[in-house]
């Protein structure tokens, strides 16, 4: 299954994979994103452990199969499944990098693609500004699944059936097929349901009626699943044997398509809420997160500065040259580690982050923009200056991560 949509973050940061700052390679295991395989495009893949479990189930499943069309294999039969294992899952990375290249080629950044239990994800970290793209951007990914299943049936006219080669590339040919078929079902997160939403989105001229249109879609075709999938293999509809109520079988796809059904509607849930999120994003505003600071020299003790600080109503400090100019800002964490009894003693300098480029932000960001920004150049503290280039105040990376959070409290689930 592929959930390529716009995912996001709720945090928009904690799942970002760790990048060393010091030009070595990156370690081949990432907090929160699993092996790094590489960077096609420049954008990294990561195989969660989850996928690990899902080959070795797919190994099993179809080894049998195999052992019933080409018994003369015996055990070598599961080398042949593993392989198999491998080669759907590289179709399904395909298939998300045809997202990849089509979301840069529209200039949206891609944090990552991760394959995981149940297909592959494409981390897009904006949202398409017509629903034009939107469509592309969600139609390519099926598209390929659909070359590739033919591809490798013009494959199978190339071999002998009843041979290895022959199973190999009918079980691609099905596989990518039922990926392409699956995927364009009109329901988020499906790519489908992406299109839908682009329908809708086109028709009504706004994007929020099309998220709400696909995500009770989506829930709809949740239900769908969770009901039909074992009535319809238990009637023998997918070309089975019919099975009867309670097997082993029946029980299996009863349990699959519950899976199937939790994870359709969690997705459709999940993009309702971050397109309602996104609406209350504009209240994020730099101007008023921003603290009012006071300038100070490089050399001013700490207490000294936190009394002019307290005068004036201030909560931010930055530190200027002789010219007035501001060349780096006090840090809120620093300032709190110095013990009261020492602070006359400490220089502001000393507790300071000298401004680097991206960390003077305009006051006029807000939402999306100024979250993008911030998320350019990480920092703790950054100085805000008007369109004049007057220093503003100082914002700081808490408040604004309080306030992230406060508008999600405020969003509905459903």
């Amino acid at each position: 299954m592929d959930n390529s949509g716009q995912r996001q973050s709720d945090n928009g940061e904690s799942d970002r994979a760790t990048e060393p700052e010091d030009g070595k390679q990156p370690r081949p295991r990432e907090v929160g994103g699993g092996f790094l395989m590489g960077r096609p495009f420049g954008v990294p893949v990561y195989v969660s452990p989850s996928w690990f479990l899902v080959a070795a189930l797919i190994t099993w499943v179809f080894g049998g199969q195999l052992d019933r069309v080409l018994p003369e294999l015996g055990a070598a039969r599961y080398l042949v499944s593993l392989f198999f294992a491998v080669a759907f899952y590289a179709s399904v990375l395909v298939h998300e990098l045809a997202h990849t290249v089509a979301a840069l080629r529209f200039k949206l950044p891609v944090r990552r693609i991760q394959l995981q239990f149940f297909g592959g994800v494409s981390e897009i970290e904006k949202e398409t500004e017509t629903p034009g793209r939107e469509f592309v951007l969600a139609f390519v990914g099926p598209l390929l699944s659909l070359v590739l299943s033919g591809l490798f049936y013009l494959g199978m006219l190339l071999v002998e059936p009843g041979t290895v080669p022959g199973v190999l590339l009918a079980g691609l040919m099905i596989s990518n097929l039922i990926v392409a078929v699956f995927n364009l079902l009109p329901g988020l997160p499906l790519d489908g349901g992406r299109m839908l939403r682009a329908v809708v989105w086109k028709l009504s001229g706004r994007p929020m009626t099309g998220t709400v249109a696909a995500a009770w879609s989506g829930r709809a075709l949740a239900v769908a699943v969770l009901v039909g999938l074992p009535l319809l293999t238990q009637a023998g509809g997918l070309g089975e044997e019919p099975q009867s109520f309670g097997s082993v079988d029946s029980l299996t796809d009863a349990l699959l398509a519950a899976i199937l059904a939790a994870i359709i509607w969690t997705g459709a849930g999940n993009s309702l809420r971050m397109a309602r999120l996104r609406e209350r994003l504009p209240d994020l505003r730099a101007r008023t997160l921003t603290r009012r600071a006071v300038p100070v020299a490089a050399d001013t003790p700490l207490s000294e500065a936190l009394r002019r600080a307290n005068e004036a109503g201030a909560r931010a400090l930055v530190v200027v040259d002789g010219h007035g100019t501001p060349t780096a800002v006090v840090r809120e964490a620093a300032i709190v580690g110095v013990p009261e009894h020492r602070r006359p003693w400490v220089a502001v300098s000393g507790l300071a982050q000298d401004l680097k480029d991206g960390m003077r932000v305009s006051a006029e960001l807000t939402g999306e923009e100024l979250l993008d920004t911030l998320r350019a150049t990480p920092a703790t503290e950054y100085l805000v200056v008007e369109e004049t280039g007057e220093v503003y105040g100082v914002l700081s990376t808490a408040d604004v991560e309080r306030a992230f959070v406060a508008a999600m409290a405020r969003t509905p689930s459903g």
